[in-house]
């Protein structure tokens, strides 16, 4: 097992009236390159949490951070019009939430951030995760 100590929380960046799934996830992430999903979680608007890539692969969903993280990804991200916003339905965050406090259970002391803390020139995941997440 590879040692895990950052979890970074993503947006599909998918308007809120679109249906984004993880089929749709999965195709779009092979036609940029990848061999699958980037990410090792899909959370959707409903708040079911889709495993996408094993824990134990590296994913890829942050340059120069995926070795040693886990990447989660929220269906949403963007209001009606296009514009960032946190999206988040209620089973979304309650799943985000509970989908967490498993992961520090299993890899304690690991950082959670949004991608837009690790340098990242985006708003992913339009809100601030590290400070929401901080008392895990």
């Amino acid at each position: 097992m590879r040692k895990i100590d950052l979890i970074v929380l993503h947006c599909s960046a998918t308007r809120e009236t679109q249906e984004y799934t993880p089929k749709q996830l999965e195709r779009d992430h092979k036609a940029r390159g990848f061999v699958r999903a980037g990410y090792n979680y899909y959370i959707r608007r409903s708040g079911e949490i889709v495993p996408m890539r094993p824990i134990e692969q590296v994913p890829a969903h942050v340059r120069g951070h995926n070795r040693s993280s886990i990447g989660i990804c929220y269906e949403g991200g963007l209001d009606a019009a296009g514009g960032f916003r946190d999206t988040r339905t209620e089973g979304q965050k309650e799943s985000i939430l509970i989908l967490l406090k498993l992961l520090i259970i299993r890899f304690p002391g690991s950082r959670i951030c949004g991608h837009r803390d690790l340098g990242a020139r985006k708003a992913c995941p339009c809100f601030n995760a590290e400070e929401e997440y901080a008392g895990l």
